[in-house]
């Protein structure tokens, strides 16, 4: 990480993106850091995690919801699959995933909503799984 001390948004993007992605995710995501990524990890956690994220005009599911839509709607499907895993923490249920993801069908096209429904499917059916 940078130098700099941490800013007040940056301490709550870092406790706002360990609520939503997990523990176990974070720690591993810390522990790939190296000091040429630095400033973008630092970039990502005030702005997306601490700016975006941590506002509280939008619930955590809500917030989880335009997010997978806008990542499928952009086929940015790794990213795509780790927020969807992240509906565990977020309160966002299957049939509220599904419902996305018929918008997505409708206002970014068919392509992306197909290929969002069979990673969403697979990833949904494995944390079921999972949690039995």
């Amino acid at each position: 990480m940078s130098d700099n001390p941490k800013s007040e948004m940056r301490k709550a993007g870092e406790a706002t993106r360990r609520r939503t992605l997990g523990d176990a995710h974070v720690n591993r995501s810390q522990g790939a850091e190296n000091a040429f990524a630095a400033p973008f990890i630092d970039l990502i956690t005030e702005a997306a995690w601490g700016h975006v994220w941590s506002r509280d005009t939008l619930t955590p599911r809500e917030r989880s919801l335009v997010t997978l839509s806008l990542l499928a709607g952009l086929g940015n499907w790794e990213e795509f699959e780790l927020h969807l895993r992240a509906t565990a923490n977020t309160g966002a249920s299957r049939a509220d995933v599904q419902d996305a993801l018929l918008h997505v069908a409708i206002y970014a096209g068919v392509p992306r909503a197909n290929t969002a429904f069979k990673l969403a499917t697979r990833i949904l059916d494995e944390m079921a799984k999972e949690e039995k």
